[in-house]
């Protein structure tokens, strides 16, 4: 059997009619499409399996890689928990226009509906335009009969909190937590394998794709949502440089920070997870058995649990991401 080794996927571009040209401008991908929103970078997804880029294992999806390597690839504890379903979605987000207002059903709600996860997920804000914000919760307490009525009144966008950002700031985003990333944000997104989004509101936009209005889930949202409020939505955290920083440790991932300046040599051995390293600033290199693997900002690469040594160096900032 080949050996594996670092794994970089080719993404996959969705048009979204939200989708601006940040994707191509900052982050250098090639597609020739108009309004591509989403580039997604490592996907498990049902008819959106990407696949090894180059090297022995060029063209095999992670599925038959979970298949192939089981355990060495994914790690024993991921693989027993799993199987052979890849836990992760890892994308590059570019929001021209805002997106949908929506939310996410817990493993348990999804489960039972969809048959899927659910989606808890997390961004890094990578680029902002000037006054950009994320929606991200309510702003005051509201009971499920003046959120429906906010709705039918147009008027759901004064109980939400608004947020301005900034490039480096961070949102976790668990189910049931309402929230829409706002026009003029670029941003990395980790989440759980599952394409299953409730649409709330979606300022009667028609998609000039199909000339409609999209479809909204108003009844399946309600039992979705988490209408508890927070006092502080964003995330606060420490950054050391070339070390993990901590930024976002749930039960569905683990998601660290590494300002890298020069090199450092990472030892994974106590890790029983593979590795995905999102590049959001600058440029690094991967150093393993006298192979070099280069990550420009907006590319990923993904280390298999069977590595457990290498060297990163370079300069800018990478996401840390392993379950």
């Amino acid at each position: 059997m080949k050996t594996l080794y670092p794994l970089i996927f080719t993404p996959l571009f969705k048009y979204r009619m939200w989708g601006g040209e940040k994707l191509k401008s900052a982050l250098n991908k090639e597609y020739s499409e108009k309004n591509i929103g989403e580039s997604w970078e490592i996907s498990d997804v049902t008819e959106s399996e990407t696949v090894v880029a180059s090297g022995a294992l060029k063209g095999k999806t992670i599925r038959e890689l979970i298949s192939l390597y089981g355990a060495e690839f994914v790690g024993e504890s991921v693989l027993e928990r799993f199987g052979e379903e890849f836990p992760l979605l890892i994308k590059f987000i570019d929001a021209k226009t805002p997106l949908s207002i929506q939310v996410h059903p817990s493993d348990e709600l999804a489960r039972e509906r969809h048959n899927s996860f659910g989606k808890n997920e997390m961004w890094y804000v990578m680029q902002a335009d000037e006054g950009a914000e994320l929606i991200v919760g309510f702003d005051k307490k509201v009971s499920k009969e003046i959120y429906k009525k906010s709705l039918e009144e147009g008027t759901i966008l004064d109980v939400l909190h608004s947020e301005k950002v900034v490039s480096g700031d961070v949102f976790n985003i668990p189910t049931g937590r309402v929230h829409a990333i706002g026009a003029g944000v670029l941003l990395a997104e980790i989440q759980q394998t599952s394409d299953v989004t409730y649409r709330i509101y979606d300022y009667k936009r028609v998609d000039a794709k199909t000339g409609k209005e999209r479809e909204l889930h108003t009844e399946l949202a309600i039992d979705a949502i988490d209408f508890s409020v927070e006092e502080n939505y964003k995330t606060a955290y420490q950054l050391t440089e070339n070390q993990s920083n901590t930024l976002v440790h749930t039960p569905y991932f683990k998601t660290n920070v590494i300002a890298l300046e020069g090199s450092i040599r990472k030892d994974a051995s106590n890790i029983d997870s593979f590795i995905i390293y999102m590049c959001v600033e600058g440029v690094s290199s991967f150093a393993y058995e006298n192979e070099t693997y280069e990550l420009t900002k907006g590319s990923t690469i993904l280390i298999p649990a069977a590595i457990n040594y290498f060297e990163i160096s370079g300069g800018g900032k990478l996401l840390e991401v392993t379950i």
